[in-house]
C-alpha cells in the first residue's frame, strides 16, 4: 500500500507535559537511542493512534480535517511525521540504524559508563560523597550476624534516601571481600529474561569490577533465559543507584555480579508461577546452584520499588501519600512484605497474581528470583515509605535486611 504511515514505537515513554505553557503529551526515549524529548500539542495527540503501519497519510489528513473543522494541508501531516521520524520515535530504517549504532557502541565499550550522573545525582565525587554522607547520618548503623543481603529502593535517590540509608547502614567496609550479586528491576528488558554483562560499572566514586568468571558460569548454565551484554544495562538505574551506596559504605572497588530481572508478564497474564516458563525455571535453578556453591562469599543486593499508583500509572484518580487509596496500599504492601520476610515465595506470589498485580510492584521479579534462589533467607523491614513522584502519583518502597535461616 502506498503512503502508509510508519508505526510509532511501542517502547517510548508518554506522559502529560509538565509545562503549563506547553500542554500536550511529552514523548521521550527510555533507551536513550535518541536524546530528544517532544511535546505533542493537544490537537495532534489523537493523531498518534494513526501511526500504526496500516493507515495512510491521507487517512490522517482526513481525520485531522474533521477534528479541526477546516482543511489541514498535507504538508502539516508530512512535517508531523517527518519530525517524529527524525527524532527517532518511529519504526523506520532511520530508527533501526540508530538503535543498532547505540547497541553496538555498548557492546564495544570497555565499561558501563554512569548513565544518570549529573541528572539523578551529582557528577562531582566530592559533592556526591557529601550528599550521601548527609543521608547516612540520620539512620542507625549496624551489621547483624548472619546477614546475607539487603533490599533498597531504585526510586530517585533524593526521593527515597531514608530507605536507601536504612538499608545500606547495615553494611560496612568489613564486607569488602564479598562478591555482591545485584538483582535489579529491568524496566525495559525482555519479559522472562535476565540481562547480564561482563562490563565493570563506573560511577563518580570509582569503578566496580564485574566478576566475569561468575557471570560466565551463570550464562553457560542458564541457556536462553539470559541476554548477554544486555543493552538495558547501559540505561537502567536500578543497579546504578545501588552501586553508589555500595561504593560509599563498603569500598569504591567492590566486585559485583549485576543481573537485570525482566518482568514476569506471562505469570501475571496466565496466573501460572513464573517457573512455568522453562527459561525462567532454568535460571532459578542455575542461580540457586550458584548461591549454594558460593555461600558466604556472596552478598545479595536487591534494587526494588513496590507499588505504583495514580494518574501517571493509568489510574483514573489522583494519589497522595498515605491518604485515601494509599492507606489501603500501605496495608497490602505490608502483607506482601510479611510473606517476603518469612521466605514464603509461594504465598507472596499468590498476593501478586490477582488482577495481574493491581499494585504494579516493579520489584516483583527481583524479589521472587531471590526467594527462589536463596530459599533459606528470612527478612526484616527496616523502613517503609510512600513518595509523591508527582502531585497525582505515588511510588512506595522499602528497606529490608535478609538473614540466613
Amino acid at each position: 500500500m502506498k503512503n502508509v504511515l510508519p508505526r510509532l514505537r511501542n517502547d517510548i515513554d508518554a506522559m502529560p507535559s509538565p509545562s503549563p505553557e506547553q500542554p500536550g503529551l511529552l514523548l521521550r526515549d527510555p533507551f536513550h537511542y535518541t536524546q530528544a524529548m517532544l511535546i505533542i500539542p493537544p490537537v495532534l495527540v489523537s493523531a498518534l493512534a494513526f501511526l500504526d503501519g496500516e493507515n495512510t497519510y491521507l487517512d490522517l489528513q482526513t481525520f485531522l480535517t474533521q477534528q479541526i473543522g477546516q482543511l489541514v494541508p498535507s504538508e502539516v501531516v508530512v512535517n508531523f511525521v517527518s519530525t517524529l521520524d527524525q527524532q527517532g520515535f518511529l519504526v523506520t530504517e532511520r530508527f533501526k540504524h540508530l538503535r543498532e549504532s547505540c547497541q553496538q557502541h555498548f557492546r564495544d565499550s570497555a565499561q558501563r559508563e554512569p548513565s544518570h550522573a549529573g541528572s539523578a545525582y551529582p557528577n562531582d565525587p566530592a559533592q556526591l560523597s557529601q550528599e550521601l554522607n548527609g543521608y547516612m547520618q540520620f539512620v542507625q548503623h549496624g551489621d547483624p550476624p548472619g546477614m546475607i543481603g539487603i533490599a533498597a529502593p531504585h526510586v530517585s535517590v533524593f526521593g527515597g534516601w531514608r530507605s536507601y540509608a536504612s538499608a545500606y547502614a547495615r553494611l560496612d567496609p568489613s564486607l569488602a571481600d564479598k562478591t555482591f550479586v545485584v538483582l535489579g528491576t529491568s524496566h525495559y528488558g525482555q519479559p522472562e529474561k535476565f540481562g547480564l554483562t561482563r562490563k565493570p560499572f563506573v560511577t563518580p566514586l570509582g569503578r566496580l569490577e564485574t566478576d566475569s568468571v561468575f557471570v560466565d558460569w551463570i550464562a553457560s548454565r542458564a541457556g536462553n533465559s539470559v541476554v548477554m551484554e544486555d543493552y538495558c544495562h547501559s540505561v537502567e538505574h536500578s543497579i546504578e543507584f545501588q552501586c553508589l551506596f555500595l561504593q560509599h559504605v563498603v569500598s569504591p572497588n567492590c566486585r559485583i555480579v549485576p543481573i537485570l530481572c525482566g518482568a514476569f508478564h506471562r505469570s501475571l497474564m496466565t496466573g501460572e508461577d513464573p517457573e512455568a516458563d522453562p527459561g525462567v525455571r532454568q535460571f532459578f535453578d542455575t542461580l540457586g546452584e550458584f548461591a549454594e556453591r558460593q555461600g558466604p562469599k556472596l552478598f545479595w543486593i536487591l534494587g526494588i520499588d513496590l507499588a505504583h499508583i495514580g494518574r501517571r500509572y493509568g489510574d483514573s484518580f489522583p494519589a497522595e501519600v498515605e491518604k485515601g487509596p494509599m492507606a489501603e496500599v500501605h496495608e497490602k504492601d505490608s502483607e506482601r512484605l510479611k510473606k517476603v520476610c518469612a521466605g514464603n515465595a509461594q504465598e507472596f506470589l499468590e498476593l501478586v497474581k490477582p488482577n495481574g498485580d493491581d499494585l504494579r510492584w516493579c520489584g516483583y521479579s527481583p524479589l521472587y528470583t531471590f526467594l527462589r534462589a536463596v530459599p533459606g533467607a528470612r527478612g526484616n523491614v527496616l523502613n517503609y515509605e510512600q513518595w509523591n513522584i508527582d502531585p497525582e502519583s505515588v511510588v512506595s518502597f522499602t528497606a529490608l535486611e535478609f538473614l540466613k535461616d
